[in-house]
């Protein structure tokens, strides 16, 4: 039976959302993409919800009338995989970072996907489905005026160990946690500075940063059968930056 992933934070092509949801209708799944544009214009999602997660973390009813929308885009499918991608990232230095910031970043990155997980247990516990959750490196080892994001994807790295243990047996609840990858949105950032881009990438031990397409590729792959003895873990595509010191040379 074919079966429906909900994916969040489907924003434009390019980006890693937009690869997760080639990734997953290339795997054969119902794709139900979220995102805050009117349309997606990329490839592979049968249905595209426009909505705000900060809604759906502040506002209960709003959060039933989404959750009754993936319903009925997930009709005779039944959803298996929930796939928590959205996020918001300040970067601000400490001085100038407002309880407000810090507030937003874990709404967007922790609350609302609290919310989602919550909204359909009963479907993946039918399913026994998977939940992915986003993470990322700065959950473990950061850099400066990253405190509000890599404060949020902390909390969301606890929250995937404690859902694994109360939504145990019947659904899977991982990490995947990428390093820097080339989104259109990262390599715009290095535009007219190549040697700082190709510094980035000798950073990494493997030399490169991720492909959008290899992190579509290895949530799939944690969704799916082939890795179903794994919970409550982090899957850190890294590329091995978190193994490396950077001392002066």
């Amino acid at each position: 039976m074919v079966e429906s992933v909900l994916i969040t934070g489907v924003t434009g092509t390019g980006g890693i959302g937009a690869a997760l949801v080639g990734a997953f209708f290339k795997a054969g799944y119902n794709v139900i993409a979220t995102g805050q544009a009117d349309r997606f214009d990329g490839e592979g999602a049968h249905h595209y919800i426009c909505v705000d997660l900060a809604d759906i973390a502040a506002d209960e009813a709003a959060a039933t009338a989404f959750a009754q929308e993936v319903r009925d885009a997930s009709v005779g499918k039944p959803l298996g995989a929930l796939i928590n991608n959205a996020a918001t990232q300040i970067v601000k230095p400490t001085e100038s970072l407002d309880v407000e910031d810090l507030v937003a970043s874990l709404s967007v990155n922790v609350v609302a996907p609290f919310v989602l997980c919550k909204l359909f247990i009963p479907e993946l516990r039918a399913s026994k489905g998977a939940i992915i959750n986003i993470g990322s490196v700065h959950a473990q080892a950061t850099k400066p005026e990253f405190a509000a994001y890599a404060t949020s994807k902390t909390a969301l790295h606890g929250l995937t160990r404690a859902l694994a243990v109360d939504l145990g047996p019947d659904i899977r609840v991982n990490t995947l946690a990428p390093a820097a990858t080339a989104t259109s949105m990262l390599k715009a950032g290095f535009e007219g500075n190549e040697k700082a881009f190709r510094e980035l990438e000798r950073f990494h031990p493997i030399g490169r940063i991720a492909s959008p397409e290899e992190i579509g590729q290895i949530a799939v792959m944690m969704a799916s059968g082939a890795m179903s003895f794994m919970t409550g873990s982090t899957l850190y595509a890294d590329g091995g930056i978190l193994s490396r010191l950077h001392d002066p040379v």
